[in-house]
């Protein structure tokens, strides 16, 4: 079995898609940082700790980083530690989370977590997938967010737009985000993994727009299937 999925993975196919995906990762490197997108800010509230990356997941969940960052800092200011997150009045965390949809829901979600993490983990935010994903408001896309920008970890982090422009440019065909993850971790370098879901996002954010996207100034559409679409008409 492992030889009959390495004989899979060592395709032509295969590495006709990883080198494309290297040329879409030098281009974007060149564009999304100048752009400034909204996901630096989040990274900014963030500071790469444990416990911001953790909150800041849960908030942004159907929340765009331009609505959640402003109410993230709010409740930072409040709560700095995962301890005053626990010991917060439930009234009182919905009340600084409003701002953010479906911020009761959500405020409910950090007290639990926070109540979880004190009896499961001795306050300590969990470093895999399988431990992280027991605290509520926490999926999979999350989870590998807090392991990359919390605890370095490699992975690939799939939200909305990393699974909407991956089977844009034709990288993976899949349904799912979880499908689009387990795909592009057959085609993306290890050493790129972390990195892919910055540019992806970034890019979605600013250029990609789902609504307006901005084909004119795309730096890869020459890799887009929608694009040569249009062009052909």
């Amino acid at each position: 079995m492992k030889q009959e999925q390495s004989q899979n993975n060592s395709t032509p196919l295969k590495r006709r898609l990883t080198h494309k995906v290297k040329k879409i990762v030098k281009k974007l490197r060149k564009v999304v940082p100048s752009l400034n997108p909204p996901i630096h800010q989040m990274f900014e509230v963030q500071k790469n700790d444990p416990y911001r990356v953790l909150v800041c997941g849960i908030l942004s969940a159907r929340s765009k980083d331009e609505k959640t960052v402003p109410v993230c800092r709010k409740l930072f200011e409040k709560y700095p530690t995962a301890e005053d997150l626990l010991k917060a009045p439930i009234e009182e965390l919905e009340e600084t989370l409003k701002g953010i949809g479906l911020y009761r829901q959500k405020a409910k979600y950090l007290k639990r977590a926070a109540e979880i993490l004190f009896k499961e983990f001795n306050g300590k935010i969990p470093s895999t997938v399988e431990d992280l994903t027991k605290l509520p408001g926490v999926g999979r896309k999350i989870a590998n967010i807090i392991l990359i920008h919390a605890f370095d970890q490699d992975t690939i982090a799939v939200d909305t737009h990393v699974h909407r422009i991956s089977n844009l440019l034709r990288l993976v065909k899949t349904k799912t985000p979880e499908e689009t993850e387990r795909e592009l971790k057959k085609i993306v370098p290890r050493p790129l993994w972390k990195e892919i879901n910055y540019l992806l996002v970034g890019f979605g954010q600013t250029i990609c727009n789902p609504q307006k996207p901005k084909c004119e100034i795309c730096p890869i559409k020459e890799f887009c299937q929608e694009y040569q679409t249009k062009e052909k008409e």
